[in-house]
């Protein structure tokens, strides 16, 4: 659950469109896009300019009217509004998807339950899900996203109506499936969801896709990360940023990273099992050229 996904083909988008009816206008045309694993994408455009649409091709809920789209992983889609009046009750609901997804019952049910305890929501594991409140119902759709650990995570405005630590949860989950190597690709109202943590943006707009955004360049300021895990333990497989790693004194590692990627890796450090422990983190300054590295005299 916890080890780095791999898959055999690239997910792939090539002359992918959209449209409902057969007169209908097109809501999404000729999209190309590559889908890499282990990436973190975001989709943004106006109001009724095709994201959702975009989302719902990819996680495979709608057909493609024309192109191909090819190498899907297995996926988990988790919408904006739950259609909580289904009769289950929260973990019996949750214990059917994840064995949909290929769990087994009882692997599912203890997953059920650790989504739910993560996000608060424990307590309501024997409740039906009409008598949830909203905030609850999207804690169950977004812990059903995550209980098989997907390949790829699509999340389509899913941190709406999250209370503020069941949104923290969610971002240090996405941390979490990107530096086990799924792909996730989100659409959030919130221009700061996130911020700086894309390795890219992509925009609807006219019924096409263009990349606005790429990875912050790793040359702006970095962090210095000190710390310290259990005797024996190993870092986890691709750690947010690739950071520099080395020993520490008296003990422990350092970890140096673009400060772009460091929440990302804090998360994931604190995450791992077992986790490590953050002793210190700070900026980590640029050496200064000596002058005779500048072709000048030294003094």
């Amino acid at each position: 659950m916890h080890g780095r996904a791999r898959y055999r083909e690239r997910m792939r988008l090539r002359g992918v469109g959209r449209r409902y009816g057969r007169r209908g206008p097109w809501v999404l045309r000729d999209i190309d896009l590559e889908v890499p694993a282990g990436a973190l994408l975001r989709v943004e455009g106006g109001n009724g300019s095709g994201k959702s649409t975009l989302l719902r091709l990819l996680a495979g809920l709608d057909a493609p009217t024309a192109g191909r789209i090819t190498g899907r992983p297995r996926t988990a889609y988790v919408p904006e509004r739950f259609p909580a009046a289904l009769p289950f009750t929260a973990l019996g609901y949750l214990t059917d998807i994840g064995r949909v997804h290929g769990l087994s019952r009882s692997a599912a049910a203890h997953g059920a339950r650790v989504w739910l305890e993560r996000f608060g929501a424990g307590e309501h594991a024997r409740t039906p899900l009409s008598e949830l409140s909203k905030g609850t119902s999207q804690k169950v759709a977004v812990a059903q996203g995550l209980l098989a650990a997907p390949g790829l995570l699509v999340l389509d405005e899913a941190w709406t109506g999250l209370d503020r630590a069941s949104r923290i949860v969610l971002d240090g989950a996405v941390a979490e499936r990107v530096a086990a190597g799924s792909t996730v690709v989100f659409v959030d109202h919130d221009p700061r969801r996130l911020a700086g943590k894309p390795d890219a943006v992509h925009r609807v707009e006219s019924a096409r896709l263009a990349a606005v955004g790429q990875p912050v360049a790793d040359s702006g300021p970095r962090v210095r990360i000190e710390v310290e895990g259990p005797p024996g333990a190993r870092l986890p497989e691709a750690l947010p940023g690739e950071p520099d790693v080395a020993p520490a004194a008296p003990i422990g590692l350092r970890l140096t990273v673009a400060a772009a990627h460091s929440d990302a890796l804090l998360r994931a450090l604190l995450a791992a099992r077992p986790a490590w422990h953050i002793r210190t983190v700070t900026p980590a300054h640029p050496v200064r050229p000596h002058a005779n590295d500048r072709g000048e005299p030294g003094r």
